[in-house]
């Protein structure tokens, strides 16, 4: 009996350590606005491998967009008013996607998704 118990520790180890873990496309959120009242993206550069989303979410002093130059199909051009109105891209190439908020761009509102 106890020589069947440690065979069967010994597969479940086996198969636990022979296992090959999933992998899971991350979400990263930016807010669009600081919680402070800035007019900026908070974070302005996030870092994320191919295959991850970047959820955009509405926080304070809209309206806000995300404009990606050169990259249409990443960018929303609607603007969001509501507090907490999103959306979200997902990035499959690499790269370093720059993109700003078209009504505040001359304030500064620029940010960056690098994509490894």
């Amino acid at each position: 009996m106890l020589r069947s118990i440690a065979a069967a520790c010994f597969s479940l180890l086996l198969v636990l350590g022979l296992a090959i873990p999933s992998v899971h496309a991350a979400t990263v959120e930016v807010k669009l606005g600081t919680d402070d009242g800035m007019l900026a993206f908070s974070p302005s550069t996030v870092t994320i491998s191919a295959g991850d989303t970047v959820k955009f979410v509405n926080n304070k002093l809209a309206p806000h967009n995300a404009i990606f130059d050169g990259h249409e199909d990443l960018s929303h051009a609607d603007l969001a008013f509501a507090p907490g109105e999103s959306w979200t891209k997902t990035f499959s190439t690499a790269g370093t996607y720059d993109f700003y908020c078209e009504p505040h761009r001359g304030a500064g509102m620029v940010g960056q998704v690098v994509v490894q």
